[in-house]
């Protein structure tokens, strides 16, 4: 009896290849994060972009276009995509702007993430 409960309390804890396992997994994880997280960033700020131009930014395509390169050129983040980018139509009287782009992220070469966005006014 006394040697199980001795044996019991020698097997608690973690290897030291667990260790390393979850370290890998940990260290892996920090990086998709730390090289993702930019580029949500960036589709956000295209987003809000997009539905400020649809509400304010004119009535035909090119003053739309323009307007979107006015808003990209206040928002610094906004490299991915340009005014010539936007699909613009209108449905019931109301201007519609999408847009889609497709974002490569470098992991570790020559491996690489491809992230594909896409949105549209409301």
């Amino acid at each position: 009896m006394m040697r199980d409960l001795a044996r019991r309390r020698g097997q608690r804890g973690i290897t030291l290849f667990g260790l390393l396992f979850w370290a890998i997994v940990l260290g892996f994880t920090a990086l998709l994060v730390m090289r993702v997280l930019p580029t949500l960033n960036e589709y956000f700020t295209i987003q809000r972009a997009v539905e400020k131009v649809a509400k304010e930014g004119g009535t035909t395509v090119p003053e739309i276009r323009a307007a979107f390169e006015r808003q990209k050129q206040i928002e610094y983040s906004i490299q991915s995509i340009s005014g010539s980018d936007l699909e613009i139509t209108k449905v019931n009287e109301k201007v519609v702007v999408k847009f889609a782009y497709d974002k490569e992220i470098e992991l570790a070469a020559p491996v690489y993430l491809l992230i594909k966005y896409e949105g549209r006014s409301k």
